[in-house]
């Protein structure tokens, strides 16, 4: 399970380091993609397949299911960690999530998702002043 929160630089090339207690769970080779509100999704390759299973039982005359699926799978790309556990995001996904320098890397179960600093520590502010609101409306959920 992919749990916690760290903070890490992404150098001019790209690359970012991934925390050593994720390493394990994501595997060597791992899919990173956009993700929603405004961040990276990142799959370890077990977890991916599951979700591409899903993405195809969506129904393919839905116009938000294109879309959903374009989106997930136009920008995925396959990462391997490198001998200092480094990955190499490219252009694509680092404009999508804003990244400059400084972001966050959270383990969200089955996933991590990759952040930027400033997109982290707004969404954590709006979170943790409405957390008891959200946490009511999980009750709709079994929670």
């Amino acid at each position: 399970m992919l749990l916690g929160e760290y903070k890490h630089n992404i150098d001019a090339k790209g690359r970012l380091i991934i925390p050593s207690k994720f390493r394990d769970d994501l595997g060597e080779h791992f899919i990173v993609t956009r993700g929603l509100d405004g961040c990276l999704f990142g799959y370890p390759m077990e977890e991916w397949h599951t979700l591409e299973a899903k993405l195809k039982q969506l129904p393919l005359a839905k116009k938000e299911s294109r879309a959903f699926t374009r989106f997930l799978y136009s920008a995925a790309t396959e990462c391997s960690l490198d001998k200092q556990g480094r990955i190499n995001l490219p252009n694509t996904l680092i404009n999508h999530a804003s990244i400059e320098k400084s972001c966050f890397i959270i383990g969200v179960s089955d996933r991590i998702e990759i952040w930027s600093e400033e997109k982290w520590t707004e969404f954590s502010s709006d979170a943790n002043e409405s957390f008891e609101e959200i946490a009511e409306e999980m009750i709709d959920f079994g929670f």
